[in-house]
């Protein structure tokens, strides 16, 4: 099953020789991709999608060579070893895949996500009930380097505040999905960090649903692994809902990070703000950030913006960024995109060195202040500051 479908003129309320209008040479019209991005088709069977061949919009920016066995074959869905480190009024359990809350957040939109799904054995499940700031850490660093499958559900409980992080260290061949419930009244940070080996490859897509004045912080950090793809996917979904969606990675030589992410505001009165920022550096890094915000017909006071920056530091690195922006409805408080890829401010680096900066330090300093704006979002002091140190030993192969 394909997500796409066939307009006619007839379809589409117009005779075919309307303005000229004819079928083409071939003798039937053209399949027109389905455009809003609520109407994408969602399955949990891997075999329900078509065959990717790497120019899908969904998989024309990524190596579909080097995941093509997340995509296609079995994988290991068993449970794996992790460590956690848990707070008060939280709970980090194995449950099965018939439990209630899987499927409970979303369900996938592309192939690899579907067969993560259809793969995975149990889910690892991380709640938190507790009306005080609370945290848990889950840590995984001995996936190996066989093709998984893996599958986590979050659930903040209504009225509970939490902050739960994801830290991925070690090897891997990981393909797995991420669904994240806020339930009434919540507020939740989810921070996901990428410090995979160097040969890790790394697909993810997190799904989540944010309910009445309830608050998601989202945050993605990619600085480890040969292939990284996160993709996170956030509904808005009862008044008041409000999501924060921040990023930030470091290419080198040869990495490849990939982010796509949406924001779908469904309910009156919600909130987003996107704000992603990357660094490329060496031979070969490539990124990728594509931001999908829809603003539906019932989201009336709708207050969206989205940004991507990427700051490139040496020749042979691309960086695509794509932000669209879907609206439905002519009664919203505001919304906006941006997008800028560029070199150094040379008015900074002038500055820094007319100060007595070395310009090889300085240009470490201009990109650590780029990076630092977002780091400081994720309000977890020690978290930020031990990033902080990862983002400045990226920096020591920065040169003129």
């Amino acid at each position: 099953m394909s997500a796409a479908t066939t307009t006619t003129p007839e379809q589409a309320g117009l005779s075919p020789e309307q303005h000229g209008i004819k079928a083409h040479s071939d003798g039937g019209w053209a399949l027109v991709p389905v455009q809003t991005r609520s109407e994408r088709f969602t399955s949990v069977n891997p075999i329900d999608f078509a065959e990717v061949t790497g120019h899908e919009a969904d998989w024309k920016l990524t190596p579909v060579s080097l995941v093509r066995p997340l995509i296609d074959e079995e994988l290991d869905g068993s449970p794996y070893a992790y460590l956690s480190t848990e707070g008060e009024g939280t709970l980090v359990e194995w449950i099965d895949r018939s439990d209630s809350r899987v499927g409970s957040a979303g369900l996938p939109e592309e192939k690899a996500s579907a067969n993560a799904w259809s793969n995975f054995e149990k889910a690892l499940s991380i709640t938190i009930s507790s009306s005080e700031a609370t945290e848990v850490v889950v840590q995984r660093s001995t996936l190996g380097t066989a093709a998984r499958a893996g599958h986590t559900v979050i659930t903040a409980k209504a009225n509970s505040y939490g902050t739960v992080v994801l830290q991925n260290n070690g090897d891997a061949f990981l393909s797995e999905n991420v669904e994240i419930v806020v339930e009434d009244g919540a507020h939740l940070t989810v921070v996901s960090v990428q410090e995979w080996n160097e040969d890790a490859v790394h697909l993810s897509s997190h799904f989540a649903r944010v309910g009445r004045d309830a608050k998601l912080k989202h945050v993605v950090v990619s600085l480890g692994g040969k292939i990284v793809r996160v993709n996170p996917s956030v509904h808005l979904v009862e008044r008041g809902a409000d999501g924060e969606l921040f990023g930030i990675y470091f290419a080198d030589a040869g990495q490849h990070l990939e982010q796509r992410v949406y924001v779908n505001h469904v309910a009156e009165n919600t909130r987003s703000r996107v704000n992603y920022k990357g660094a490329l550096n060496g031979a070969g890094a490539r990124t990728v950030w594509v931001g999908d915000v829809l603003i539906g017909p019932d989201a009336a006071g709708t207050d969206s913006y989205e940004q991507n920056r990427n700051l490139v530091l040496s020749e042979g690195t691309r960086a695509d960024s794509i932000p669209n922006l879907e609206i439905q409805t002519g009664d919203i408080a505001g919304a906006g995109h941006a997008s800028a890829t560029g070199r150094f401010d040379d008015e900074h680096l002038f500055y820094l060195q007319a100060r007595g900066i070395p310009e090889d330090q300085a240009r470490r300093l201009v990109v650590l202040g780029f990076l630092t704006e977002v780091v400081q979002k994720i309000g977890k002091p020690d978290l930020e500051a031990r990033l902080l140190l990862a983002i400045e030993a990226e920096l020591g192969g920065v040169t003129a």
